[in-house]
């Protein structure tokens, strides 16, 4: 039975891919920082399968133990700082965990090894937020960087961490260069839950107005569910390497609220929608559109929900949870 260890567990990818990888088979571990996270038991009511160990990104030695005491065959580096609004306002936190913290896990790693003489295989999610203010479109595995944010820059050091200790140390690491997914699981502060939740809501008679920031960037939405599948593949390559992981469609926030609205039948959405000036980033991020040909050519993987049924699936999800809330009351 394959090992595998996750880190950020409690979040949106670390929950799809526990799902999976026991799924397919494997001893799943997940590492929590505390065991007073509130989300651990969600976690484990959806994969009661898994084991969670305690660890932290920050703490070199705690990674250690962490590797020593799982052994596993594979780890996936999915934790870290993932809110850019919140990056901006606790940076030096982000450069700890989204960075630093990812040469901790490799250098735990390097020093645990593999058992029996298997080497570890390392998965980074890296980002598409490392390309900012864009240097060509649609962005590939060869697009330099440009980040616009803390959570961005701490992304690169993360992403060419990974490289250095592939070609350093001779690792099978992997860096996927994930576009922004999204899904049920998805957090309500993303601005895609938090249209889909809003929307419910208001169908419901629960709100009135849903704030936003920028309604104009544009963004290359995916399936959560698809995108730890391409993590998967990855580590079962023979040879490691950095892959986008994309739709290649971009859609802006304001296509966002046309579908989300849609699926409830509203259809002039402007009379719920407000914007405000507290919800911009200090340096926005206009267009992002990945081009996965890589990784479909190499890993076999497409995408199987296209953006309109992605949201429409998200408002139906939330419609129910927050009917089911109401209920309770």
């Amino acid at each position: 039975m394959p090992r595998a260890l996750i880190t950020g567990i409690t979040g949106q990818d670390g929950r799809h891919l526990a799902g999976l990888l026991v799924g397919k088979g494997y001893d799943v571990h997940g590492m929590v920082r505390g065991q007073n996270n509130p989300k651990i038991q969600m976690v484990q009511d959806e994969t009661p399968e898994l084991e969670i160990i305690e660890g932290d990104l920050q703490d070199l030695s705690s990674l250690i133990a962490v590797v020593e005491q799982v052994q596993p065959d594979e780890v996936y580096n999915l934790g870290a700082v993932s809110f850019v609004a919140l990056s901006f306002r606790q940076p030096e936190l982000t450069a700890d965990i989204s960075g630093a913290g990812v040469l901790r896990l490799l250098e735990a790693i390097r020093v645990v090894g593999g058992s029996d003489g298997n080497p570890i295989r390392f998965y980074q999610a890296s980002s598409s937020e490392m390309f900012g203010k864009v240097r060509q479109t649609p962005q590939n595995e060869t697009t330099p960087f440009h980040p616009r944010s803390p959570y961005g820059t701490a992304k690169v050091f993360g992403h060419y961490t990974t490289l250095n200790y592939r070609e350093s140390y001779g690792l099978h690491a992997s860096s996927g260069i994930l576009f922004n997914h999204t899904g049920p699981k998805r957090g309500l502060e993303f601005v895609s839950r938090k249209v889909s939740n809003a929307v419910a809501r208001i169908k419901l008679g629960l709100q009135d107005i849903l704030t936003l920031g920028y309604l104009d960037s544009s963004r290359d939405w995916g399936y959560a569910g698809d995108y730890v599948e391409a993590m998967w593949r990855m580590l079962q390559q023979d040879e490691p390497g950095d892959y986008v992981v994309a739709t290649g469609q971009t859609h802006t926030i304001r296509e966002l609220l046309d579908v989300a609205f849609g699926a409830v039948g509203i259809d002039d959405w402007g009379q719920h929608v407000r914007t405000d000036r507290r919800f911009l980033r200090p340096a926005e991020v206009d267009v992002l559109i990945g081009d996965a040909s890589k990784a479909r050519n190499q890993l076999g993987w497409e995408p199987t929900l296209d953006f309109q049924t992605l949201i429409k699936v998200m408002v139906d999800h939330d419609l129910e949870l927050e009917a089911r809330k109401a209920g309770d009351r």
